[in-house]
């Protein structure tokens, strides 16, 4: 028997699974949960690594004995550390404010087409290129100590035991890697003056980067979409996958990158997938309109579980009001209710006011943004996608499920719920040896994990809210 210790950090959450394979079973339970606490800091909203590390070495002690440890997290935010190996300061978070205004500057220097074509990654502000750019223009004393930069999975690592590593996965969020090459884009490090000595040695899904009492140390597929992906259940060549948490992120498996205008007009990314694939998606905010409209809510007095809001979504009436859930205005924490009824005025639509009729402007605007996003990728690709594999834990809301099926037109398949830490666990089998491959993995995850299948219906009606809906976000 094989046991490997899983740790998945979410944006909001994170989790240590431990699972145990013999005999071609697996089983696999959560030994310990904990919140992910980001908070203001020197000038800026960052990671608490601390407490992260804290709660990372008590999972490893709930978990008692493995053989091995492996660690995904959310994508483009890193650590810099000094020569020394120290952490010069907490990560910054993504949703910081200090990129503000960089991708404009970061174009005089590098055009967008030039930009696209070096890394096949959908220009966002949030990417660690910019990132970077503001380090150096915000923080220059914090830039010239910086010799190493270690994105967030391969951080924990380090901070566990030492390795000097960067996964593939990982760092192909970054908008510094080169989709052909796999190795990091000599033009935008020049361009932007940014060191190759800066990153670790990279390495792919299934590296074994180092040893923590006894156990290998695994770096699985560090973004944890990649994580989804991989876990996703026997899937057939025409098929999508929508891995669905804080964010979205919709996509099809490809031989090789598409790097073409009309991809980058898209806005579509080409990621490094586990199994050597490339993943060719659409960044979509997700569920972060639920979770935010949620806290907000509870600021405000009103308390409210995740039911309760479903409940209040089929109360409302259907089809009414629509949002553009990547507008800029939904990036940011706070009052995300005020702003949907704000970008429903601008737009000359019936403006949302309970909490029900915001739920269902937001539940029906993810469904009809994932289906803008399969026709851009068929697009693109010249495919015509037979199925939806919705993967993560947006496979427990059933109406988001039920939505997508009757919005897409095409057989939506949810599940597995666990599907990121299922994939970090099939990754590390696979570098002990237990299973062969990720695809051998893969029809192991269809045999054994449920999954609920949506059949879509009520297309005429979806069908006339989608040309409304194409009219607002274009």
């Amino acid at each position: 028997m094989k046991r490997v210790l899983a740790f998945d950090f979410g944006a909001s959450s994170g989790r240590a699974i431990l699972a145990e394979f013999e005999n071609g079973q697996l089983t696999y339970q959560e030994v310990h949960r904990f919140e992910n606490c980001p908070r203001e800091a020197d000038g800026h909203f960052r990671w608490d690594f601390a407490d992260l590390m804290a709660n990372v070495r008590l999972g490893i002690e709930k978990a008692g004995e493995f053989d091995s440890i492996g660690f995904d997290t959310w994508g483009v935010d890193f650590g810099l550390l000094d020569e020394n190996g120290e952490l010069l300061g907490d990560p910054v978070h993504y949703r910081d404010g200090r990129t503000e205004g960089m991708v404009e500057k970061a174009l005089h220097t590098m055009p967008a087409d030039a930009l696209y074509a070096a890394t096949g990654s959908q220009i966002m502000g949030i990417n660690t290129l910019f990132q970077l750019l503001a380090a150096k223009e915000t923080a220059p004393e914090t830039w010239g100590k910086a010799k190493r930069l270690l994105f967030m999975p391969d951080l924990f690592a380090h901070a566990l035991c030492g390795s000097d590593a960067c996964e593939t996965t990982i760092a192909s969020t970054s908008q510094l890697l080169d989709p052909h090459t796999r190795g990091w884009s000599r033009p935008v490090l020049d361009a932007f003056g940014i060191p190759e000595s800066l990153f670790a040695p990279r390495v792919d899904s299934g590296a074994v980067v180092g040893e923590y009492k006894g156990a290998k140390v695994i770096a699985v597929a560090g973004h944890d979409t990649q994580c989804a992906v991989a876990a996703m259940p026997a899937p057939d060549k025409d098929a999508a996958f929508l891995s669905c948490g804080t964010w979205s992120l919709l996509g099809c498996e490809l031989d090789a990158p598409v790097l073409t205008e009309q991809s980058r007009l898209l806005a579509l990314s080409n990621e490094q997938g586990a199994n050597g694939k490339v993943n060719y998606l659409k960044n979509i905010i997700g569920l972060w309109l639920i979770q935010e409209s949620r806290r907000q809510w509870r600021r405000e007095g009103q308390e409210y579980s995740y039911a309760d809001l479903e409940t209040l979504a089929l109360e409302a009436a259907p089809l009414r009001s629509f949002i553009d859930p990547d507008d800029p205005a939904f990036t940011p924490p706070g009052d995300i209710p005020g702003r949907v009824r704000e970008f429903c005025r601008r737009t000359g639509q019936p403006v949302p006011e309970t909490v029900g009729e915001i739920m269902r402007c937001i539940y029906e605007s993810l469904a009809l943004k994932y289906r803008f996003a399969l026709d851009q990728l068929s697009q693109a690709t010249g495919k015509n996608f037979s199925s939806l594999h919705i993967l993560g834990g947006g496979t427990k809301d059933g109406l988001l499920c039920r939505m997508t099926a009757d919005c897409t037109g095409i057989p939506v398949i949810a599940g597995p719920v666990e599907a990121t830490a299922l994939g970090n666990i099939l990754i590390q089998l696979v570098a002990l040896g237990e299973v062969k491959d990720i695809e051998e993995g893969r029809a192991l995850i269809a045999a054994t994990e449920p999954v609920k299948r949506f059949a879509p219906s009520a297309q005429d009606d979806w069908n006339r809210a989608y040309e409304t809906y194409k009219t607002i976000i274009k």
